[in-house]
């Protein structure tokens, strides 16, 4: 029996996007670890992943951010911990789109844009579809690409994209991008999941 926790990594740690992922937890019948929250990340990979291995049930919902800082940053550093920890599933990444003064980027395997629609081209920050296919700009995305993970999502700045995602409209972008994660990984088909159904928040 596989006793890894199951995660999906974020790669924004803004208030925003606390609440916006704390929402989306309980929409799904997960857990957001919001000690994770921060801009930029403030805790190290080796306490974020005792502080998974303490939460109720999975799937957990990880953000870690970088606030602008170009190349690999502290959020980048634990979110690299994190998923090559040997007792961590990862089940996705979901890559956030921002506005970089250096180009720092990463390749996604879909994007959501602002209206919910899957596109192959990257979004930017505003969940505007760009001319490049499968990939987006970020400030938290730099290690991306050296990860071995189901599927990376890209979506515009979660809990904003000019309110289309905000928490008081049940932020459906980001809650979009948590399901296809979900159902991309394989873990609906999984016994936690059985079990996820009858959790709640």
């Amino acid at each position: 029996m596989d006793e890894r926790r199951h995660v999906i990594l974020i790669t924004d740690g803004d208030d925003f996007a606390r609440k916006t992922v704390e929402l989306v937890a309980k929409e799904i019948g997960g857990r957001c670890l919001s000690l994770s929250h921060g801009n930029p990340s403030i805790l190290t990979g080796q306490q974020i992943v005792k502080l998974i291995k303490k939460v109720s049930h999975d799937p957990v919902l990880v953000m870690f951010d970088d606030s602008g800082f170009i190349g690999e940053g502290a959020g980048e550093n634990a979110l690299k911990y994190v998923a090559c920890h040997k007792d961590i599933d990862v089940l996705g990444i979901i890559a956030v789109a921002s506005k970089t003064r250096q180009a720092e980027w990463t390749k996604v395997d879909v994007c959501i844009d602002n209206n919910g629609e899957l596109t192959p081209y990257g979004v930017d920050k505003f969940g505007v579809p760009e001319m490049e296919i499968g990939r987006i700009n970020g400030d938290t995305v730099y290690c991306l690409d050296q990860l071995d993970v189901p599927i990376i999502v890209g979506i515009g700045d979660i809990g904003k994209m000019s309110k289309k995602d905000h928490y008081d409209a049940g932020s459906p972008i980001t809650k979009k991008a948590v399901e296809l994660v979900l159902e991309r990984s394989g873990y609906y088909g999984t016994k936690q999941d059985e079990g996820r159904k009858d959790t709640h928040i």
